[in-house]
């Protein structure tokens, strides 16, 4: 494709999300990190994790835009005694014919929302591992495909919680985005009052459809990426696992940095940022927007870290901080 045609094809594509956003923004106020992270997820086929204290509008903001998109969408309440065959399937005894057939999960959809995902133990959570990596679920010895596009929109609550468990280290790593939400401003409460006082309920226009959407992914993969920024989103990466060798003095703080799967991920993040912002190139505003993003539950800090009560993030800005900007 040639520049002045993914040009054009991002040109016609943005009027359609400027409309799919303008749905959402008529239900939610504010949260447009949140929005952004969304269709960052759903142009990348990267699953997003949402955390935040009850009552912050994620999965409002989820059941949204399932509404705005013609995809199929299922939603799995996570609860202590939740089973993996509720989440992927069973087979199911015919005793008409003594046989047995798969009776498949809720997982087999285009949009999967996990509410508090963490209220469920591992055994349940890892379940979703095969069909969020390979995009299929193994049920007895057969192997079904998931409708495209697919993908997870998971919502937690902060660990210290009551009734919460931590999700395992695979299970997290399968998400490309984890976002942290927090409270409104007062200005943006006082406009929530005054547009639910009359009802919950805000019908919302179906905008784009799954042909769309999966147009759009392939637009998004031909976002140009230089090699100097190519570089750049390497050395963030490594720096999360050898600070020391870059210069910054925290190595005693970090037990773990990010994978490989961090560089690719942030890549991804950032030509859908990019095509967000209707340009066919990244920049390195982009791999900042979305890096925090990216690496915040994929490093691990040690307990000496936790002592002095650092957090990821802090140290993951003090990566960014660091490194120099090409």
């Amino acid at each position: 494709m040639t520049e002045l045609d993914l040009r054009a094809k991002i040109r016609d594509s943005a009027a359609r999300i400027d409309k799919l956003r303008s749905e959402i923004q008529r239900v939610i106020i504010g949260q447009e990190h949140m929005v952004n992270s969304l269709l960052i997820g759903l142009l990348t086929d990267g699953h997003v994790l949402i955390e935040g204290v009850p009552g912050l509008a994620k999965t409002k903001t989820i059941l949204t835009l399932s509404q705005v998109l013609d995809l199929a969408f299922k939603r799995i309440q996570f609860t202590p005694d939740l089973l993996p065959a509720d989440l992927v399937g069973t087979m199911i005894y015919n005793q008409g014919d003594g046989k047995f057939y798969p009776h498949k999960g809720p997982v087999f959809t285009n949009i999967l929302l996990a509410d508090e995902i963490n209220r469920a133990p591992a055994k349940v959570q890892s379940a979703l591992l095969e069909v969020m990596q390979e995009r299929q679920v193994t049920i007895s010895d057969s192997t079904y495909q998931v409708p495209e596009p697919f993908f997870v929109l998971a919502t937690q609550n902060p660990i210290e919680q009551e009734g919460t468990y931590p999700l395992p280290e695979a299970q997290v790593d399968r998400f490309m985005l984890k976002i942290t939400i927090t409270y409104p401003t007062q200005e943006q409460e006082l406009g929530i009052l005054s547009r639910m006082e009359k009802s919950d309920d805000i019908a919302v226009e179906s905008v784009l459809t799954a042909q769309d959407i999966l147009a759009m992914k392939e637009l998004v993969k031909e976002i140009y990426v230089e090699e100097k920024l190519k570089k750049y989103i390497v050395d963030i990466v490594c720096c999360t696992r050898k600070p020391s060798a870059y210069g910054l003095d925290m190595d005693h703080l970090i037990e773990y940095g990010a994978s490989p799967r961090a560089s690719i991920y942030i890549t991804r993040a950032a030509k859908a940022n990019a095509f967000l912002q209707e340009r066919y190139y990244i920049t390195p505003e982009d791999i900042k927007e979305v890096g925090l993003d990216v690496l915040r539950h994929r490093v691990i800090l040690s307990y000496e870290a936790e002592a002095e009560e650092k957090t990821t993030d802090a140290l993951i800005r003090d990566v960014f901080n660091h490194i120099e900007v090409p």
